[in-house]
């Protein structure tokens, strides 16, 4: 009998202990939910969205589109802009990036690059996804911009293709600015694009670790290899953005894309990202995959007319009539200065051609993918020529002439059709108002160079 007791006294104490367990499990479960749900509602930096990578259905929602400082998600547009590069064939992943002494000043996270280091563009990539080096930022910016403030721009332009409206770029690496602000949605969409336009070169997001100079970097991304599915892509931390992160799931036939920003720790974040993750990837779509984000149309390219050889350009003798713009939708960065020295000839002795009105079907590409409006609100046209080369020579003369004018100004080339034949626009896009504009148009024409203004 006294067995008996005792054993049905420690069958209690076990059920017990088994209960206190299960009570301790669901109160800190409840406290993790509470948590996760608390970024949302009392968190004033916070902004997430989950969307379906396969239909562009969102799962999920709150503050999506809120302006939040991006951080390092800036780097996931920089890496964009290489791969665009090297998908154009205009560098290679063993083209060599220099380092400025601007470039290797960028506080940490770096790689620790001096002044005159040189690193491939492999090795650039790897380092912006893994280390997320602000320093290799700065360096890419220049080597594809020539000026990180130009790179900028450029990031910019290629956002508003994307359709990333809220999107406004001020540097390559994402330390902070007040004017670079982006949302959620927009990030989100940047993650498809990725995916979706440079799938041979995605992979890097998926990099852990990174060697250069006999020292390794670590991945901050800590979903990698722990949560089931997740494939990339890119973390990002400032004071004033808290702790963001962009992630990419593909698993049992379905695929999202979330994104977190203004988590107040990385744990926390890593925690939120992981619930919705498990929440909503089963409501995505089993169906066949599509392409959500449009690459830009073709034709329209951004040029650094720095890197553009070339002289005694001949200038456009009939002044372009008055037009509007109704769209701007750039297609690629900036041509590598070793690519376009052996690449671009000597132009032609041509007249430039009148550039007609733009009419619904000469610009109905471009306003097919692209938000209206551009970095700035104003553009400048110089020219209109029947040879896309002859255009970003004449650019690159323009602005030799005029650098100082056109210092803060993007180099572009647009093409419309007229009468069969194709013609390519020679602009100048990031002025922010009128007079600016107007200003720099006149004093391109005290140089004989024709010019007129029109606001995007």
């Amino acid at each position: 009998m006294g067995v008996i007791v005792r054993q049905a006294l420690l069958g209690r104490a076990n059920l017990a202990r088994l209960s206190g367990k299960i009570l301790t499990a669901l109160f800190l479960s409840g406290i993790v939910m509470l948590g996760v749900a608390g970024q949302a509602s009392a968190n004033s930096k916070y902004a997430g969205i989950v969307m379906d990578a396969k239909t562009g259905k969102v799962l999920y929602e709150s503050h999506a589109d809120s302006p939040r400082y991006p951080a390092s998600l800036t780097k996931m547009m920089t890496a964009y802009m290489l791969f665009e590069a090297l998908s154009s064939g205009r560098i290679s992943k063993d083209s060599r990036i220099s380092v400025s002494r601007n470039a290797a000043a960028e506080p940490p996270t770096n790689i620790a690059l001096r002044p005159g280091d040189s690193l491939t563009v492999d090795q650039a990539i790897r380092a912006l996804v893994t280390r997320s080096a602000n320093d290799v930022a700065t360096a890419v910016a220049e080597f594809l911009g020539g000026s990180e403030s130009k790179f900028a721009s450029m990031m910019t332009a290629k956002a508003r293709s994307l359709g990333m409206s809220r999107t406004t770029f001020k540097n390559a690496h994402g330390l902070p600015n007040s004017q670079q602000k982006t949302t959620a949605r927009d990030m989100a969409k940047l993650s498809i694009a990725l995916r979706e336009h440079y799938p041979r070169y995605y992979s890097y997001f998926q990099t852990k670790s990174f060697t250069y100079k006999k020292r390794r970097y670590g991945n901050h991304n800590r979903l990698l290899g722990r949560v089931k599915g997740v494939d990339g892509i890119k973390t990002g931390y400032t004071r004033a953005s808290g702790f963001n992160l962009a992630s990419s799931v593909q698993a049992n036939g379905r695929s999202i894309v979330a994104v977190v920003m203004g988590g107040r720790t990385s744990r926390s974040r890593d925690a939120h990202m992981a619930d919705l993750i498990k929440r909503y990837l089963n409501k995505g779509s089993t169906g066949r995959d599509r392409m959500l984000i449009a690459k830009a149309p073709g034709g329209a390219r951004t040029a650094l007319a720095a890197m553009i050889p070339g002289n005694q350009v001949p200038l456009p003798t009939d002044r372009p009539e008055e037009n509007t713009l109704t769209a701007y939708a750039p297609e690629q960065p900036v041509k590598a200065a070793a690519v376009v020295n052996a690449a671009v000839p000597r132009p032609r002795a041509t007249v430039a051609e009148v550039d007609p009105m733009p009419t619904a079907s000469t610009e109905a590409g471009a306003q097919g993918s692209a938000a209206t409006g551009s970095i700035g609100g104003w553009v400048i046209q110089v020219a209109s020529m029947p040879s896309e080369d002859e255009a970003l020579m004449f650019l690159a003369e323009t602005e030799k002439k005029a650098g100082k004018v056109l210092a803060r100004a993007v180099p572009i080339t647009e093409t419309f059709e007229k009468g069969g034949t194709v013609y390519h626009r020679a602009r100048f896009v990031g002025f922010e108002n009128k007079s600016d504009a107007w200003g720099a148009c006149a004093s391109l024409k005290k140089q004989s160079i024709s010019c007129y203004a029109v606001q995007q």
